[in-house]
């Protein structure tokens, strides 16, 4: 039976040999690039420098401050004067005051007269809600009982308050409201004193104290039988309608 081809034809008769040529043209490529030397390309570099041919700065206008010199130092006398040596001074022995078991002291008696130390008695200061008899208002003298005394006392106050009230102009404009505590002390003699507030606004404080300050005169209160302080305390509300 004949072959259907050739065999002068068969591609695949000398694979072996093509392969070890390609692999050896590979390798002296490879070689050869290893060996070739290459050099950088030499650059000229122009450095150019500008000038400035007119260079116009404005300088501050300075003033020179003058001092004037020192004086020289005093110069040195030319003669020297030589002064004696003065008279001997003789000197003063201070004898020493310690004294030694020789010594002999004389016993030191001292007198003290009798001082009479009186007794200083310090001013009571009785609650308004405790006193004995209250301080009396005016108007309000009529009153026979304590309670009665009491309330016309807390009365004639309030409407002293009100009377004498004005909100302050600045604190209207700005819209400032609150309570004012204020407490303050009736004297032996029936007048306003130590007056303390406390509030939201110093502005609400001050028209406080003023309202305060102007109560009138009254009957100062009473504590076993002699005039005593009394402490009085009431709120102040400011409030815009």
């Amino acid at each position: 039976m004949k072959p259907k081809k050739n065999p002068n034809a068969d591609i695949g008769r000398n694979s072996s040999l093509y392969f070890m040529i390609g692999l050896t043209s590979v390798l002296f490529v490879t070689w050869q690039s290893f060996e070739v030397k290459t050099y950088d390309k030499e650059t000229n570099v122009s450095e150019v420098v500008q000038v400035m041919d007119d260079l116009k700065e404005d300088v501050p206008i300075t003033e020179m401050v003058r001092t004037t010199t020192p004086p020289p130092p005093p110069s040195a006398p030319d003669v020297i004067e030589i002064v004696e040596d003065v008279e001997d001074i003789e000197e003063t022995v201070i004898e020493s005051t310690e004294s030694n078991q020789d010594a002999f002291i004389e016993d030191v008696v001292i007198a003290i007269e009798d001082v009479n130390v009186g007794e200083v008695e310090e001013e009571e200061i009785i609650p308004f809600a405790l006193i004995e008899h209250v301080p009396v208002f005016p108007g309000c003298e009529n009153l026979s009982t304590e309670e009665e005394r009491k309330a016309c006392f807390n009365q004639k106050v309030q409407e002293h308050v009100r009377n004498t009230f004005q909100y302050p102009k600045t604190a209207l404009e700005m819209g400032i409201t609150g309570k004012v505590f204020v407490q303050f002390v009736i004297d032996s003699n029936g007048r306003v004193a130590h007056i303390k507030q406390r509030g939201p606004d110093r502005l609400l404080e001050q028209e406080a104290v003023r309202i305060i300050s102007a109560l009138p005169q009254v009957k100062p209160g009473i504590q076993r039988g002699k005039p005593t302080k009394v402490t009085y305390a009431i709120p102040i509300t400011f409030k815009m309608l």
